[in-house]
């Protein structure tokens, strides 16, 4: 009977975060297509604002889960009864495996802007490089237990984010900027300091979610809730006392507050997407959920899209009429791109049958 119970927990599980995850990339897309092709003269309005209001919260979400699915693998190890050490190899093939997804990604992204985009480009450190960058660093949570973890990442969580403004005032004089790019808050890159945060956040819920049986599954989604709550608002009314613990910060940039708040958002969404998919509806296919299934391949094949050269006469030449009409237009497509690749392999099984020739008919003695 546990074991059935913890059969349905882990599907529901990855429905619930499916959902919340495919939710962030329709607030990612919508988000990169006002920013690429709006007018200039409309960045001013309300509905700009919104969108790139609403679209910083994306990364927190994708690097909060990836820590979730983290703790899961660690969990999964030590109930195996992997040793400490081969559980730290398993942690750090995940991180090398992240890495190699976001070189090949930056290297397709150079190579099909051939000519237009410097070679430095292919050491950007983006989103996907931060998710490698963090799971290698927190790889060594896999030495401790599961319950260990809980606390240990929520204090590590706790202490990137505390940490941000402090290191984005140290003098990086001759360091590499790559170095730099890699570590310290930067409104063009994802560093460690405060992107990480999340990740050791979410390496502490997944390794919570481990060790709830599903019945007590209700009454930790409550507590969730509520947690997140008194996080967003606690957070937000901090920021606004107008008192600080650092003699120089940036709110947009590398402020705990700002962190804190967007926990407290994803901490409010997971009990809401919990109870959603509690409902005898929430086994059927859902188009939000569908996105969160292939959030990497939707992540990739937008940026090119939306940032490279295919739609170039659009950028930043829309009406905001216009621009609704291309995100609808770009979210049809990465949906059905996402439908495609989840059923691929009955696609081709179907066309390979229709492609094969039709068996002769037997012949019968005496024709």
């Amino acid at each position: 009977m546990r074991a059935q119970l913890s059969k349905v927990s882990s599907s529901r599980r990855l429905l619930y975060l499916d959902w919340i995850r495919g939710l962030a990339a329709l607030i990612m897309l919508q988000g990169h297509v006002f920013h690429s092709f709006i007018r200039n003269d409309l960045r001013e309005g309300n509905a700009y604002v919104l969108s790139q209001f609403v679209g910083g919260l994306p990364p927190a979400v994708f690097l909060f889960l990836t820590g979730v699915t983290f703790g899961f693998l660690m969990d999964s190890q030590e109930r195996k009864g992997v040793t400490p050490g081969n559980r730290w190899l398993v942690s750090l093939k995940r991180a090398g495996y992240l890495f190699l997804v976001a070189f090949a990604f930056r290297f397709q992204l150079w190579a099909f802007s051939w000519g237009q985009s410097p070679s430095s480009d292919l050491l950007r450190v983006d989103v996907l490089n931060c998710m490698g960058f963090a799971l290698a660093i927190m790889s060594i949570m896999s030495l401790f237990s599961t319950m260990d973890r809980v606390r240990l990442c929520a204090i590590l969580g706790l202490a990137i984010a505390y940490a941000s403004p402090v290191v984005a005032q140290i003098q990086w004089g001759d360091t590499p900027w790559l170095v730099k790019a890699y570590l310290a808050p930067n409104n063009l890159f994802f560093g460690f300091f405060p992107w990480a945060a999340f990740v050791a956040f979410g390496l502490s819920f997944g390794s919570l979610l481990r060790s709830i049986d599903e019945p007590q599954m209700p009454t930790a989604m409550l507590w969730t809730g509520l947690a997140g709550l008194v996080t967003t608002f606690g957070a937000h009314t901090a920021s606004n006392l107008g008192v600080s613990l650092y003699a120089k910060s940036d709110f947009w940039l590398d402020n705990p507050m700002l962190v804190l708040i967007k926990l407290g958002i994803i901490l409010i969404a997971v009990p809401f997407a919990y109870v959603w998919h509690r409902q005898p509806s929430a086994e059927r296919w859902s188009w939000v959920r569908q996105f969160g299934v292939t959030s990497l391949l939707v992540y990739w094949v937008h940026i090119e899209l939306v940032y490279g050269r295919w739609l170039s006469g659009w950028k930043e030449r829309l009406s905001l009429e216009q621009t609704l009409l291309a995100a609808g237009g770009i979210i049809g497509l990465m949906l059905l791109l996402s439908v495609v690749r989840t059923n691929f392999p009955k696609i081709r099984g179907a066309v390979v049958g229709a492609l094969q020739p039709a068996p002769e008919p037997r012949r019968v003695s005496g024709d």
